[in-house]
């Protein structure tokens, strides 16, 4: 995978100088990569079979235990993320190797997402290029022009309980099932052995736990973190003041500072989710590890200036649904009523 930054990408910008910045924080710590495995994945372990205890005393007790468990899953899939672009360890073989793992945890093909997510950082912010390894988003104009039954399934994929809660558990218990028919063959093989791993650990974990207890865990775990996942992505580009741009006006380092937030979380919440919320530096350098992002943002005035999103702000991401190429704003669909007044005007 190539996370180098596109050519020319960075020559519309006014930001120079951006590259030798990030560049100080890109060496990966073996010694930190380590501990972020261990504080993870030892945790991760205890609360599943803690969580085993509870299913048989009461199932109150499993719940915040999976509230607990999903934060871990969060953070297994931020290592799994770094491994694939190659900036968690020194060592590519150990990325990969550990990013195989994780990826089994986190119920994703460890090569085949890798692809994915490459082509999301290389066209994030690019109204041309949209539609892979994003949210689904229409412009206002073309869900004006779109047919009755685009719009009703748009409208559905972009609803609040569909988006963060029923997509979550499509996305990872069967959309990642199945390969895309542009991947390579080492991309549509890590799908295959990646679901013959997840049937041999749901085989043996049934087997230790008993299939309603292994079903109660996994299910609960897995709804909190792929709907804290799904959020955290979706607040990442689905935000007041996001940048779009149509292609040949589609710059890099300004696709990166706005138009991936730096999304401003509590502590706690940033240690769980691996830092991502600093998601303008990780847009701009993917080499970064996760445990060198927040340096490398209080290091540079220029990544400082960009505007937080907070906890509470980013609750009005929820409205916003299209995106007005006009304004150049996201908007909600009670704003089609004044583009539809606007166009009558005009045509008169």
């Amino acid at each position: 995978m190539n996370d180098s930054v596109p050519a020319g990408g960075d020559n519309q910008s006014e930001n120079v100088g951006w590259k030798q910045v990030v560049a100080r924080y890109q060496t990966p710590s073996v010694g930190r990569a380590v501990w972020q495995v261990a504080n993870t994945l030892i945790p991760y372990g205890v609360l599943w079979y803690l969580m085993y205890l509870s299913v048989s005393v009461s199932y109150w007790l499993v719940l915040p235990l999976a509230i607990l468990t999903g934060g871990f899953m969060v953070r297994i899939f931020i290592i799994f993320h770094d491994c694939g672009h190659g900036s968690f360890f020194k060592s590519q073989r150990a990325n990969h190797i550990l990013g195989a793992i994780t990826g089994v945890l986190t119920l994703t093909p460890y090569y085949h997402w890798r692809w994915e997510h490459a082509i999301h950082h290389s066209t994030s912010g690019d109204l041309d290029r949209r539609g892979m390894g994003d949210v689904w988003t229409l412009t206002v104009q073309e869900y004006l022009e779109a047919s009755r039954w685009k719009k009703f399934a748009y409208r559905l994929a972009r609803n609040p309980f569909v988006l963060f809660v029923l997509a979550p558990m499509f996305l990872f218990l069967f959309w990642q099932r199945i390969s895309k028919p542009k991947a390579g063959w080492r991309e549509r093989f890590s799908v295959y052995w990646t679901n013959v791993a997840l049937a041999l650990m749901a085989g043996g974990l049934i087997w230790a736990f008993g299939w309603k207890e292994y079903l109660v865990i996994q299910l609960t775990v897995l709804m909190v973190a792929g709907s804290a996942g799904v959020w955290l992505f979706y607040v990442q580009h689905q935000f007041e003041g996001v940048y779009w741009e149509r292609g040949e006006k589609w710059d890099y380092a300004t696709a990166a500072l706005k138009g991936s937030s730096f999304y401003k979380l509590p502590k706690v919440l940033q240690w769980f989710s691996g830092n991502i919320g600093f998601h303008h530096i990780h847009h701009l350098s993917p080499r970064i590890p996760n445990y060198n992002l927040e340096k490398c943002h209080q290091a540079e005035p220029l990544f400082q200036s960009v505007k937080p999103v907070t906890l509470f702000s980013s609750l009005k991401s929820f409205t916003f649904r299209l995106w007005d190429e006009q304004r150049r704003m996201l908007v909600g669909y009670g704003h089609l009523r004044t583009v539809r007044q606007e166009q009558q005007r005009t045509a008169r």
